[in-house]
């Protein structure tokens, strides 16, 4: 087959500006837009991969309905049920239609439950990674810049297994073309985590989503949509009337949240990291639309003025944000709203910067992330933590890995505290759009049954949430997806 071909003008762009810059707004992405684009439409897309990801599963059928999967009974772990300090002993997990039934005493006799013995083992809620891009996050440079579009979902659909099995039973994906892949995760097509899709990211032109190069403006009412546009990463869209039909596009497609851009990135060129994007009745009429269906709106944005913006419109989650300052902090907690923060730390597993000016916005970014953190506690702010992992197949292993670096912030039980039941209260904050209604995030009665039992304590060592070798069962939605221990 042949190789599609990028267009002149994206080539000249690839030269001129190499592989440096944010994996965003990097030439991976633009091939990406582009074969995508010119592969097939958005929806064609979505079903050709979702029947091709079904070939090679199989055709295997789907998952049993709840009421006809066994019931379980996990048995002789030490418990972390995702809000105490410590672990809880001498109680079993009975898990029954996809449900936690509760904590029952050891000795209890319940009948016709399959029996796992995890003694030595502490169980605790499968983690949620609050900031998650399930399409672009282990898209390598060399298959971005090679594949055909069709491919591009399916290794989408590889690393939503992977995920799981890093034990990451739910995430927020905040920007791409989910849909499809949470329809076959949710199906038992493929094995994945939970998603909450927030669709396409809503960006103003020139803002942090309008992935276009200067010459392909001016946008107009007759204007075919951008790649990125056409294969449902983001949507341009300016003034409130085009807002609103944005987000509605959004909230008619599935998605439980909405993700707008208010603010750059550290090396876009084309949207300065201290820029503020969308007036504020644009952002406003993009929180009444989601408020409308029930939801709500989280917004990437750096800076102070950029989250004062933001949070005076109504939006009820701040991603990234490590440029605030106390009043911003303040302004968050008194509003209620969420700051979900990633430890960018400008370390091993930071995104290569080419340039002086896009390492120093880094060097920023990672100063700020130490002292984001700091506020956040400071001023009680409601926290959730993500890893953002983009392009990188290779950093895509070390997301458990990444979350444990938190505990140069705070203790380790309130590391595992956000990634299990802090981010579930954030997910569940989609509300009526919410497609898993259930407590996430705890090991309770009610509970969905996402677990995993861990051969240590967290508590103890926080590194062995990103070693998954150690990981010795996961259970999601009452289903052992992984089992070392009977083997």
């Amino acid at each position: 087959m042949m190789k599609p071909r990028l267009s002149g003008r994206y080539q000249e762009h690839i030269q001129n500006h190499g592989l440096g810059s944010c994996p965003c707004h990097g030439p991976m992405a633009l091939r990406v837009f582009r074969v995508m684009e010119e592969g097939l439409s958005r929806r064609g897309l979505l079903k050709a991969s979702l029947g091709a990801a079904a070939l090679v599963m199989g055709g295997a059928p789907g998952r049993a309905a709840a009421q006809d999967r066994p019931r379980l009974r996990l048995s002789g772990a030490r418990i972390f049920d995702g809000r105490a300090a410590g672990l809880i002993e001498g109680r079993d997990i009975l898990i029954e239609g996809g449900r936690i039934a509760g904590l029952i005493a050891q000795d209890e006799i319940v009948s016709d439950a399959q029996r796992i013995d995890c003694s030595g083992k502490v169980i605790m809620p499968g983690m949620i990674d609050a900031h998650w891009h399930c399409f672009l996050a282990a898209l390598p440079n060399a298959v971005a810049m090679t594949a055909d579009a069709g491919y591009l979902h399916l290794l989408a659909a590889q690393e939503a297994g992977a995920t799981l099995a890093r034990g990451f039973t739910t995430v927020r994906d905040v920007g791409g073309p989910s849909f499809a892949l949470k329809r076959a995760v949710d199906e038992g097509m493929l094995p994945g985590p939970r998603i909450y899709p927030s669709g396409a990211m809503i960006s103003q032109t020139s803002g942090h989503g309008d992935f276009r190069l200067r010459f392909d403006g001016p946008q107009t009412a007759m204007s075919p949509l951008s790649p990125a546009e056409d294969v449902g990463i983001s949507i341009i869209s300016d003034g409130v009337p085009d807002i609103l039909r944005r987000t509605r596009e959004q909230l008619l497609q599935g998605a439980s949240q909405i993700k707008i851009m208010v603010g750059g990135g550290v090396s876009s060129r084309f949207d300065p990291l201290d820029s503020i994007q969308f007036t504020p009745d644009e952002i406003a009429a993009a929180v009444q639309a989601a408020a409308d269906w029930g939801t709500y709106v989280c917004a990437h944005v750096y800076t102070a003025p950029g989250i004062l913006r933001a949070l005076s419109a109504g939006v009820r989650s701040i991603e990234h944000g490590q440029l605030a300052d106390a009043e911003a902090a303040r302004r968050m907690a008194d509003a209620g709203a969420w700051w979900s923060l990633q430890p960018f730390l400008a370390d091993e597993d930071a995104n290569p910067q080419a340039g002086a000016l896009a390492q120093a916005q880094q060097r920023e970014i990672a100063e700020g992330t130490v002292r984001a953190f700091e506020l956040a506690q400071r001023f009680a702010v409601k926290t959730a933590v993500g890893t953002d992992i983009l392009f990188s197949p290779a950093k895509v292993a070390t997301q458990g890995r990444q979350i444990a670096k938190i505990a140069r912030f705070m203790s380790p039980v309130d590391v595992l505290r956000l990634v299990t039941s802090a981010n579930g209260e954030l997910v569940a904050m989609s509300g009526a759009r919410n497609p898993y209604p259930a407590p996430l995030g705890v090991i309770e009665a009610g509970a969905l049954a996402d677990m995993i039992a861990l051969e240590g304590n967290p508590i103890d060592d926080i590194a062995l949430i990103g070693q998954p070798d150690r990981m010795a069962l996961i259970v999601k939605d009452g289903v052992v997806c992984k089992n070392t221990i009977d083997a």
